[in-house]
């Protein structure tokens, strides 16, 4: 046949086989272009991711360079590592009419900032800045930046806030502090402080509470859990990595967590 090869028959037979009996993502693959349909194909496992990335492109209209960026930054995996113990109104679960948009992330990847060894935080901050668009993609296009070093004026001092967003489907303002370091208790404190501030002199009647992220180098689950233990503010302390996780390992660790999931359910 004209205009076909060897390798675009594979592919038309292999979608086939993927989808002719999956009702929920059949119809989905038709609101995608081609091209879309055979990176996914191409470049994921279970029907799950999937049906992940077919929904990301749906609802986000990634361009072919996007998509590839986000698969192979292992978003999905992130995505679902991600349980949202902080803030559990932040946590989407499959289903929902939002997934996969509001959740924020434990793991952001910022490889894009191409940062060298040694860096400041006013460094880390001008260079989200400089890759705005992609820092977007990466915490989600729902965000819309406001504006760094965000003042807020409470007594006669004033306060800056590192990074201000808006979040369109949480209706809230989203503060971001930037740490290069190992997350420190303090921080909530500080957040707290903020987003009081936020509520208190930003806020508007038809929006929701305003939301933290602490965006640190790195983090102790624990120390993390004790910190948070007694702070009622919708706050979430989320890590980076300046450098693309190994798929096979988040992987690995996703298939860990479910199968310690599957075990307890089998045992109730």
């Amino acid at each position: 046949m004209r205009g076909f090869n060897r390798a675009g028959i594979y592919r038309m037979k292999q979608f086939y086989e993927t989808y002719k009996d999956n009702e929920i993502v059949a119809p989905m693959v038709r609101q995608i272009s081609w091209t879309h349909n055979v990176m996914i194909l191409g470049a994921t496992n279970s029907i799950e991711e999937k049906e992940f990335y077919i929904k990301m492109c749906i609802k986000n209209n990634y361009s072919k360079r996007e998509l590839d960026r986000q698969i192979s930054s292992g978003y999905f995996h992130r995505y679902m590592l991600s349980d949202g113990k902080a803030n559990q109104s932040l946590s989407k679960t499959v289903g929902e009419e939002d997934y996969p948009n509001t959740k924020l992330l434990d793991t952001y990847s910022l490889e894009f900032l191409d940062l060298p060894n040694q860096y400041s935080e006013k460094d880390l901050k001008k260079a989200i800045i400089s890759n705005m668009k992609d820092f977007i993609l990466e915490i989600g296009k729902d965000f819309t930046y406001v504006g760094k070093e965000y003042r807020v004026q409470v007594g006669n001092e004033d306060f800056y806030i590192d990074l201000l967003f808006y979040n369109r489907t949480l209706s809230c303002l989203v503060a971001f502090e930037l740490k290069i370091g190992k997350f420190k208790p303090e921080y909530i404190s500080k957040m707290d402080f903020y987003l009081e501030a936020l509520d208190r002199q930003e806020r508007k009647e038809n929006e929701n509470p305003s939301v933290g992220v602490i965006l640190c180098a790195s983090k102790d689950e624990q120390v993390v859990e004790y910190a948070m233990s007694r702070s009622m503010s919708p706050t979430m302390v989320s890590q980076y990595t300046l450098k693309l996780i190994d798929k096979k390992l988040l992987e690995e660790k996703l298939k860990e967590i479910n199968d310690i999931v599957e075990e307890n359910n089998n045992k109730e």
